[in-house]
């Protein structure tokens, strides 16, 4: 219970930066912890559940840190990732363009902290405000063959890789700033949600491949690129366009390994794919602003004015 409450604590740390094309500062909460490294001043805010003063905090401190088993996640996770210049200089290009784009988006704190929390995946980048958090041991997965031992489907542990944590970001920072309908969610507005998230990494990464924001492999988004007349058909006759069952709509939203709908060596993510291409083109017809497009709740009018068919 004690390792239980210091995770959950974990998840409301967060991080620091301006919106300067110009390197952030990422702080290291992980290095404070095992290692001693950096300024508890650094971490002193209401969003940061850390009370070196409380000795029964302290106590589940030792207890998180002293665990063999996550002391090792934090030993190969800083051999991978003990230098994060790389990512300040890349999160500090990529803010300054977002932040020009949607005033909005202007994160200040950026920390990275070890969960060992695995099963926690989809959390894996955290906004509140405007601080973010990257649970940066989550990126050991896809890099280190030891990682293998967590059990992790290989498909997720294919996106637990170096190369996908500045879109991570990014993409976290979009959905925390994206109005969605006071209704259930259909197909419809979870695929314009994510279409905006990646309309918005085009703008933003402007030199990171499709691949890496929509989290394809090549032969992935090949297979819908092909296939998308087919997947449109299907999404209509089956009615699934404003179905808002989340039973039968999880595996075209989620990561999966396949779309089961399709059979092996389809792409997954069905909705992402599709609400990327109604919003490029909505947005390509309506000239809206990205902060206008965010704000828009009307999945329906997006579709209908987009035009878009394949």
């Amino acid at each position: 219970m004690k390792r239980i409450f210091f995770i959950i604590a974990l998840t409301l740390i967060v991080t620091g930066c301006g919106h300067k094309a110009e390197p952030v500062t990422i702080h290291r909460f992980e290095q404070l912890l095992f290692a001693n490294q950096g300024n508890a001043a650094d971490f002193n805010s209401p969003l940061i559940n850390y009370l070196p003063d409380n000795p029964e905090f302290m106590a589940m401190v030792a207890d998180f840190v002293g665990d063999p088993v996550v002391h090792r996640i934090y030993t190969v996770t800083d051999s991978l990732y003990h230098d994060l210049s790389w990512l300040e200089q890349d999160l500090g290009d990529a803010m300054s363009r977002a932040h020009s784009i949607c005033p909005e988006i202007d994160y200040h704190r950026f920390y990275t902290l070890v969960t060992a929390d695995f099963g926690n995946y989809a959390n894996r980048v955290f906004c509140y405000g405007n601080d973010m958090a990257i649970a940066i041991d989550c990126y050991t997965l896809g890099e280190v063959a030891e990682m293998q031992m967590f059990g992790v489907p290989t498909y997720i542990m294919n996106l637990c890789r170096r190369e996908y944590i500045t879109s991570d970001c990014m993409a976290a920072a979009a959905r925390s700033h994206i109005e969605l309908p006071d209704d259930d969610l259909t197909f419809l507005d979870c695929a314009i949600a994510e279409g905006k998230v990646l309309c918005f990494l085009d703008q933003v990464l402007p030199s990171t491949p499709d691949t890496i924001k929509i989290r394809y492999t090549a032969d992935q988004l090949a297979w819908m690129e092909e296939n998308v007349e087919n997947v449109w058909g299907w999404i209509i006759q089956n009615d699934v366009l404003y179905s808002s069952d989340r039973s039968h709509l999880r595996n075209l939203i989620d990561d999966a390994p396949k779309t089961n709908a399709f059979g092996e060596g389809s792409a997954p993510r069905t909705a992402a794919y599709i609400g990327w291409q109604i919003v490029r083109r909505y947005m390509k017809k309506s000239g809206v602003t990205m902060e206008e497009l965010f704000k828009e709740t009307d999945s329906k009018k997006i579709l209908n004015e987009s035009g878009w068919r394949p």
